[in-house]
């Protein structure tokens, strides 16, 4: 079933409990990643993300309205979100889809431009019931705020969250995009700094290349809302890989993605787990 995302999240923070949101690029990551989540009996959240609407040649409703259907009919809490987009038009669409949370990323902007269209966003996604999630400085892999020793400040970010009004927050501690090894040297402190000043839950971006063990840390140390998808995407192309060299034969899709999807949905579901026992 449909789930707001702010709901989902302060549940969570409430109980120091992480919430596993993870990226849908194509249909059967939806269907996987609900699967995992009724398999924990767990929340999630699944993520559309604009590189992701680019993909599809810029139109989000096919794959918005897939992946809501399949939140809607799944017996688990499904939040459905519009993540890193910059584009306002593609938000406006999220929201009338009827997604339950977006993320706008005004990182790219002057620090005072960030502020007020972060706020009118938010401004949007309240008056529709939609949970807003923003981002104070870029997160990392891109020369940006996950580069080596920047970090988000507390007083920064609690004033942020003050003028723009944002639900959730997602802050620079020492994760980074698109690793593929889960090695990142995460603040521990900062984090727990940044929940003492945030009244709203933290949001963790880049987590692929987060540890087990150091997520788990993190998760105590105030992390709520955990973004996956590299690590997944890793799974899944790995398994394609190993399928594809015992079988050179096959030729039917569903016989390797089949194998793929399954290895992915457990990685969830174990994943979610992780989360919840921090």
């Amino acid at each position: 079933m449909l789930a707001p995302l702010k709901t989902l999240a302060n549940e969570c923070r409430a109980r120091h409990a992480g919430l596993g949101a993870f990226n849908v690029i194509h249909l059967e990551n939806a269907e996987t990643i609900v699967g995992a989540a009724e398999q924990a009996e767990l929340p999630v959240v699944l993520q559309i993300s604009e590189n992701a609407v680019k993909f599809h040649h810029g139109d989000l409703e096919p794959l918005a309205l897939a992946t809501l259907a399949i939140a809607r009919r799944s017996s688990a809490r499904v939040g459905v979100h519009l993540d890193h987009a910059q584009d306002l038009a593609l938000i406006r669409q999220a929201i009338g889809l009827g997604f339950t949370s977006v993320m706008y990323d005004g990182s790219h902007l002057p620090e005072e431009e960030n502020r007020a269209t972060t706020a009118q966003v938010a401004h949007w996604a309240h008056d529709a019931g939609v949970t807003i999630e923003a981002e104070l400085g870029e997160v990392g892999g891109k020369d940006g705020a996950h580069a080596p020793g920047v970090r988000t400040s507390p007083e920064e970010a609690s004033r942020f969250v003050a003028d723009t009004d944002v639900d959730l927050l997602a802050v620079a501690i020492g994760s980074s995009h698109a690793m593929t090894t889960r090695d990142a040297r995460i603040d521990l402190d900062l984090i727990r700094a940044l929940a003492s000043a945030v009244p709203v839950p933290l949001v963790l971006h880049g987590s692929s290349g987060v540890s087990d063990e150091n997520m788990r840390l993190a998760i105590r140390a105030g992390m709520t809302k955990i973004n996956v998808s590299t690590h997944l995407n890793k799974v899944f192309t790995d398994t394609v890989k190993v399928t594809l060299a015992d079988r050179p034969e096959v030729v039917d899709s569903r016989k390797w993605t089949g194998p793929a999807n399954e290895a992915m949905l457990q990685e969830v579901a174990r994943l979610l787990t992780q989360y919840q026992a921090a």
